[in-house]
């Protein structure tokens, strides 16, 4: 089964009620897995590259302005990193660390976010170098729940996917995109050079 609900229908009283639901749907996950590209993944931002990114959706779909309260959510949603219940298997694209959210003193901060929870026993964060080759085509980025439900943001929409064969390729995309990213020293040694690129130490 597949659900699509537009993303001005989703955030029709602004973005802390659709924060506040991500809330809730991570702390009932145990299990998750998520894969983004270009940028990166939303319990892993800082307060301030958050903001701007919640600035970016609610200037481009024109919903009501309550970015202070849905980054507060957003920030909300982070403590089950803490919390010792719950594992996170993330993969950022290489090209996730150089897409340009804020300027460089919000890049630095969030790749310091990074190396300094990179080693949490809740997290395994992999990072696919540019040049890797993945053997499967180009995909956008996905979260999935407890290997029960997959989660596309797209332009216009938010899309979810719980057909049990298309969870099993979405698994198998997944530990296609594994094999081919970094981990460990690898992974935080592309962290510590986009960290240098931006005017970090």
């Amino acid at each position: 089964m597949t659900n699509m609900v537009p993303w001005q229908q989703r955030l029709s009283t602004g973005t802390e009620g659709i924060q506040d639901e991500v809330v809730r749907l991570y702390q009932q996950t145990r299990q998750s897995k998520a894969y983004l590209p270009t940028m990166i993944w939303g319990t892993l931002q800082t307060e301030a590259y958050a903001s701007v990114i919640l600035r970016h959706v609610v200037e481009f779909l024109g919903v009501p302005d309550d970015v202070p309260a849905g980054v507060a959510k957003r920030m909300e949603r982070q403590q089950v990193l803490y919390g010792g219940e719950h594992r996170f298997d993330v993969i950022l694209g290489e090209q996730a660390l150089y897409t340009n959210v804020g300027g460089p003193a919000v890049m630095r901060g969030q790749m310091e976010r990074l190396l300094r929870d990179f080693d949490l026993p809740s997290l395994r964060l992999g990072v696919v170098p540019t040049a890797a080759e993945v053997g499967m085509v180009p995909e956008p980025g996905f979260n999935m729940y407890d290997d029960g439900r997959v989660h596309y943001e797209l332009v216009s929409t938010g899309v979810d996917i719980t057909d049990p064969d298309e969870i099993a390729l979405h698994i198998k995309a997944f530990d296609i995109l594994s094999g081919a990213a970094c981990y460990g020293d690898d992974a935080k040694s592309l962290i510590g050079k986009a960290l240098a690129f931006w005017g970090g130490p």
